[in-house]
């Protein structure tokens, strides 16, 4: 008989990993040297360490594609916010590691809807989440995100970079020239450690920094300044991601977010794209009915929505679903932010960055009594209901835009559940009881299917072959739960969770803190496209274009993933 020093063996855990097709199956789960491994060939070997897991539930670890954990807006949405750290319960107190754990100390921290840096990490490992990427990064802002990467434990992680209001970007699209906005996309990315490229209303923070309505005009509107309009830019990123072959295409925070009636111009965005891969987020947001000059008429158009996402399978999206209570809302949309402030009367940050982006934070309170919260509730689940595959819809808060990631395991119970949604259905406003569709969607998800949004899907909507399933050669990241009839029992306590093959949560506690690595991209760019960037930039920026790109060694333990030509679609990636 012999001994592997490294390999750790879960043994007769109850196995999904819809990926591979298992749904379900008793199977023991090998790693080694941080990947899954296949079971040893020779019958003699055996595993240094086994965790008796039968019984229990096995999951790959979960995947958040889209929150904002990182960079100066969730800072100053730190700073702005002293009243949610007030309470005992808000701390995060310092102490030694169990005996026998490997990390050392666990730091100490703040909570809220924006903790600390090592707080967010601590959060995420001990709700079974190992990856997560932040999806609204400025440029100029991506050393300060990546040095706050390096400073959150326990997940692998990784940022978009704004790009729909850049200068730069908007000259180049509007003289019709797809070579330069390519390579200038690719620059970027290199530049910033970034992963794809986001567009938060594209076009549109540009005009409403120069005093327009950022809501006020349709996707073929020219923006002032620039010989572009919202769907040329929306169009040409889409085309150039798709030609630099990134693993996630552009990932797209449509126009008018927010607004009653915006679904006409979600719709058009979705159009926009003529056949182009692209990720809407948080498309709860953006599928509101109704009159935006009559707040009384707000309702949903998740259902033509819907039906022309079931129908486009170059499209996926995520939801940002609202939970009742507080939290804090912030995005690169400057133009919501300022609206958000005047509507709710609150305090508000703004900060414009320069001539590629903005960022605006505002405090916020979803009520069940409000019309529009109640829809905007409602809204969420309707799309996760009426999406027929899993694998073009993920999980998401928009964290913590909608709520914190910590409210997964409440909308996991949600979809689960139709008792337990048709008992908080009757608590919300009656006329948002009487006319959303949910008291007609019967459908409740599977064990599965929450696997899919949560962990396989998103991971595949990533391009990250190495995460969302527990096949040799995945990363050995791996949630283990105790089931329970309450979904939301045994989502938000996991009984285990591996990062890496490191064990990192142990029925509740954190037994070390670990730090996992920085996902990137570096797509083909030909050097001799960097002069004209670099004349530009020494004209207008405050920075010098030589000091302006992200040195690796800020990325601390990272992985480039691979540009590759696609040679699936998204339907092809459904489990086989």
């Amino acid at each position: 008989m012999s001994t592997s020093s490294n390999l750790l063996k879960i043994a007769g855990a109850t196995v999904y990993d819809p990926a591979h097709g298992v749904n379900g199956e008793v199977r023991d789960i090998w790693i080694d040297g941080g990947q899954i491994v296949a079971a040893p060939a020779d019958p003699a070997a055996r595993p240094a360490t086994t965790l008796d897991a039968a019984g229990l539930v096995a999951m790959p670890g979960g995947v958040d594609m889209h929150c904002h954990i990182v960079g100066p807006k969730v800072n100053a949405a730190r700073r702005m916010r002293p009243e949610e750290k007030r309470s005992p319960a808000a701390a995060l107190h310092a102490r030694n590691s169990p005996p026998g754990a490997e990390g050392g100390a666990i730091r100490s921290g703040t909570l809220g809807s924006t903790p600390s840096t090592a707080a967010t990490g601590y959060q995420y490992a001990g709700l079974g989440y190992t990856t997560a990427f932040d999806a609204a990064i400025a440029p100029l802002a991506a050393r300060h995100a990546h040095l706050e990467f390096a400073d959150t434990p326990c997940i692998d992680r990784g940022c978009f970079i704004l790009m729909g209001n850049n200068h730069y970007l908007m000259q180049a699209i509007g003289r019709n020239e797809p070579q330069l906005v390519r390579a200038f996309i690719a620059w970027l990315l290199r530049a910033t450690g970034g992963f794809a490229p986001k567009l938060v209303n594209p076009g549109g923070v540009e005009r409403w920094k120069s005093g327009q309505l950022a809501t006020a005009t349709d996707l073929d509107t020219a923006i002032d300044g620039f010989p572009t309009t919202p769907r040329q830019i929306i169009r040409s990123v889409a085309r150039a991601a798709a030609e630099l072959h990134l693993p996630h295409p552009v990932h797209i925070h449509a126009n008018h977010l927010g607004m009653p009636g915006n679904w006409n111009t979600t719709l058009e965005t979705m159009r926009a794209l003529e056949g182009h891969r692209a990720h809407l987020a948080h498309i709860q947001f953006h599928s509101y009915g109704g009159d935006a000059t009559k707040a009384g008429t707000f309702c949903s158009a998740a259902l033509p929505l819907a039906d022309y996402f079931n129908t486009h399978e170059n499209i996926s999206v995520d939801v940002g679903q609202v939970l009742f209570g507080a939290t804090t809302s912030m995005t690169g949309d400057s133009a919501v932010g300022h609206y958000l402030s005047r509507l709710h009367g609150a305090k508000w940050f703004s900060h414009d960055v320069e001539f590629e982006a903005g960022c605006g934070v505002v405090p916020i309170e979803y009520k069940p009594k409000s019309l529009i919260h109640a829809w905007q509730w409602a809204i969420g689940l309707e799309w996760l209901l009426l999406a027929t595959d899993p694998w073009r819809i993920a999980l998401s808060t928009d964290h913590p835009n909608g709520g914190s990631f910590l409210a997964y395991p409440e909308v996991i119970r949600l979809l689960m559940d139709r008792t337990y949604r048709a008992d908080v259905l009757r608590t919300i406003h009656p006329r948002v009881r009487e006319r959303s569709l949910l008291a007609s969607l019967d459908r409740e998800y599977s064990l599965s299917e929450i696997c899919i949004i949560t962990r396989a899907a998103p991971a595949r909507l990533l391009g990250l072959s190495r995460k969302g399933h527990l096949g040799p050669g995945a990363d050995a990241d791996v949630t283990i739960y105790s089931p329970s009839a309450n979904a939301a029992e045994m989502f938000q306590l996991p009984r285990y969770v591996f990062q890496a093959g490191r064990l990192v949560i142990e029925n509740g506690e954190l037994r070390q803190e670990v730090f996992g690595k920085t996902l990137h991209v570096a797509p083909q760019f030909d050097p001799a496209d960097e002069a004209p960037i670099a004349r530009w930039f020494d004209e207008h920026y405050s920075i010098r274009f030589r000091n302006y790109p992200v040195d690796e060694s800020y990325l601390g333990e990272h992985q480039s993933v691979d540009c590759v030509q696609r040679v699936a679609s998204a339907t092809e990636c459904r489990a086989t």
